[in-house]
């Protein structure tokens, strides 16, 4: 799945570590997200919406397979 996290972290001046202990992860974990390689929980892509101030729609862009 496609986001905007890293986008939304240089808007807030985050790093990938401020971000993840403000959410409650690794930055490791942060890190995989916004390389597309983890899809995060619905509650930890809530968490990042509330923190971002943004919808979750903006923050992650589905993609589906089906055409």
């Amino acid at each position: 799945m496609k986001n905007n996290i890293k986008v939304y972290r240089a808007i807030h001046d985050l790093t990938q570590e401020n971000l993840a202990e403000k959410v409650g992860v690794t930055r490791q974990t942060i890190n995989a997200i916004e390389k597309g390689k983890y899809d995060p929980s619905l509650d930890l892509a809530f968490k990042l919406s509330r923190l971002f101030k943004a919808s979750v729609e903006d923050i992650f862009l589905y993609e589906s397979n089906e055409k």
